[in-house]
């Protein structure tokens, strides 16, 4: 007998939940909400990165969380698959601030590592070459910032170190600013995905390249993943309305209140921009248009 299907209420609390993830059944529960079957069949259709696949459209930064436990609720809580570790994170001799331990012991969850510290192509190829080495993961997030007063991504040294690791065999995903051109450049020499930057790292500024991303997406064959800047789901629902393939997001979750709740809300947020993005919005107009037409009885 099927269990029956009720509009959703309110959500129970994460510990009542069996994996701790919003698309699974609820103890608390004796049906199956509405919500979570629309989102459960908009997962039928996953990410692609290269020889990877992952649901979850949703990836994690792992930086600015107050303690490795949040970092874990969070993760937990959000349900992605692909979480990013910065190479200074890794660290066997310092156990207090080795992140990588404590994730590779997560079910289902793939490392990428990130080179962001790098100043230029040369230091972020090295970079890239001990996360794979430390990780056993060839996916790696190409960041190059070298200036700490903007951390802007450097166009030039990231093209460089990203064409250099894409023909060695890593499945590269560049941070760039919402340049279409670039993204475009980078797409020829082999990157599995392109990461604009939504707004500056930590800024909360939200989507504010909204319209750089826009015809970046127009013109790419590859995932196009905002990141950086996003503040509220809302916006990483917007970007998957918009038709960005995936989000990642670290301040914005390690910053909250509640950083597993506020993961979960992401998580929501994303499956939820893109079962709309699937339904087809509606088109814009400049005019009002009637619901219900003018019928002959008010002539």
């Amino acid at each position: 007998m099927k269990r029956p299907i009720r509009e959703h209420r309110a959500r129970p609390n994460l510990v009542d939940c069996k994996l701790k993830c919003p698309l699974d059944f609820c103890k608390t529960h004796d049906t199956l909400c509405a919500n979570e079957i629309r989102i459960m069949k908009n997962k039928t259709e996953n990410l692609k990165l290269g020889p990877y696949t992952f649901q979850s459209r949703l990836i994690l930064g792992t930086g600015k969380f107050s303690n490795t436990e949040t970092m874990i609720r969070a993760i937990e809580a959000s349900g992605t698959e692909l979480v990013t570790v910065a190479l200074r994170r890794f660290n066997r001799e310092m156990p207090d601030d080795d992140l990588c331990a404590p994730l590779a012991k997560l079910k289902n969850i793939k490392l990428m590592p990130n080179t962001s510290g790098a100043m230029n192509a040369k230091e972020a190829v090295r970079a890239a070459q001990l996360g794979r080495e430390l990780s056993g993961s060839s996916i790696v997030k190409v960041e190059i910032h070298p200036n700490p007063h903007h951390l802007m991504p450097d166009a030039i040294e990231t093209y460089a170190a990203a064409k250099e690791l894409a023909a060695d065999g890593f499945v590269v995903l560049p941070y760039i600013p919402a340049d279409p051109v670039l993204a475009k450049k980078l797409e020829d020499v082999g990157c599995a995905a392109v990461m604009p930057l939504g707004a500056a790292i930590g800024s909360g500024g939200g989507l504010s390249t909204a319209d750089m991303i826009a015809l970046i997406i127009r013109d790419s064959s590859i995932p196009v993943i905002v990141d950086a800047g996003l503040r509220a789901p809302s916006e990483a629902a917007r970007a998957m309305e918009m038709g960005c393939s995936a989000c990642l997001v670290n301040s914005a979750i390690a910053a909250a209140t509640d950083p597993a709740a506020m993961a979960n809300a992401f998580a929501l947020g994303v499956e939820t921009g893109f079962a709309a993005r699937n339904a087809g919005l509606m088109q814009k107009r400049e005019i009002a248009v009637a619901t219900s037409p003018l019928t002959s009885f008010l002539q």
